[in-house]
């Protein structure tokens, strides 16, 4: 182990785009922690808004990374920011995020506290339009290992992210949180949640609405079974996910670690043409089943389980 390794470094990374107010008051609360990282990266993906300039201008702290055009996911734009951050601790920040002033010290109080295949801590995140009796829920507020993580607002293991291979970047946006996740229990490392820990995320409670959401959240969730489940699961997964999407518990107090999959239903419904998606969707993921063929392990850790709840 590196001597900068050794010691509590942590950096910070942030992919953005277009959100250059968002971001200023994503640094600005940076700047209150309690414990200051020790790095902070930014990955602008070609803001035509002036958040490169905002931030050369304001937050001279900050290592920018400009990308040449804004055709790239987020899965690309933060894995450019990973493999830039030299931290023992990574933290993997959405552009509008707010963090509490403890979140570096608490994380770092938290791993700490944990076993060393402890790799990745999520917090618990607060967003508008978030039920209160979700929020109040004793489920969300229990610490538990899990099978996915918060992407908006989590710490990781540096070394670790390093040898699951970050993101997948054939995932380009949504679900790719679960794909890491999946690769760290292969790995023999745990996720946890870790509700003590407060984040406020800007994005509305559940899945966003509308045709590219519905797209990728469909095809990349083919791409994670395939690459993970086993065959049989693969194929009763519908049938169960049909089951669950029209049966008559719509209670909110259900807590669920796929909260990007809450409101399913309703944006198939709500988008035009969302069963039309659903399956063009499929049909992009079979075309990528020989490159999920290749990367196929099946997952046996106890933290593994289908986005079911």
């Amino acid at each position: 182990m590196s001597e900068t390794e050794a010691k509590d470094t942590v950096s910070l990374v942030i992919s953005v785009w277009n959100r250059r107010q968002d971001l200023r008051e994503n640094l600005a609360a940076i700047r209150r922690q309690t414990i200051a990282p020790d790095q902070i990266v930014v990955v602008d993906n070609d803001s035509s808004d002036g958040t490169p300039e905002m931030v050369i201008a304001e937050f001279p702290e900050v290592q920018l990374i400009r990308m040449p055009h804004s055709a790239y996911g987020a899965c690309e734009t933060f894995n450019i920011g990973f493999a830039s951050a030299w931290g023992r601790y990574v933290g993997i920040l959405d552009d509008d995020v707010v963090l509490p002033p403890d979140f570096v010290e608490r994380m770092l109080a938290e791993f700490k506290a944990e076993p060393e295949t402890t790799v990745l801590l999520s917090p618990k995140v607060i967003e508008p339009e978030m039920p209160e009796e979700y929020i109040h829920s004793e489920a969300l507020n229990r610490p538990r290992y899990m099978s996915t993580f918060r992407g908006c607002g989590s710490m990781a293991k540096n070394a670790a992210l390093r040898q699951a291979g970050y993101y997948d970047i054939r995932f380009f946006i949504f679900g790719n949180e679960r794909d890491l996740t999946t690769r760290l229990l292969n790995l023999g490392y745990r996720v946890k949640m870790v509700p003590s820990v407060e984040v406020f995320h800007k994005a509305p409670f559940g899945m966003r609405h509308g045709k590219r959401s519905l797209y990728f959240h469909v095809r990349n969730f083919w791409l994670w079974a395939f690459k993970y489940v086993p065959w049989a699961q693969v194929i009763s997964y519908p049938f169960a996910f049909l089951r669950k999407g029209l049966g008559k518990s719509k209670s909110s107090q259900q807590v669920t670690d796929a909260v990007g999959t809450i409101g399913l239903f309703d944006n198939i419904k709500a988008v035009r043409g969302g069963y039309w998606i659903c399956f063009k969707a499929t049909l992009a993921a079979l075309w990528h089943l020989p490159y999920c063929l290749r990367r196929r392990k099946v997952c046996t850790a106890p933290d593994f389980e289908l986005p079911l709840r």
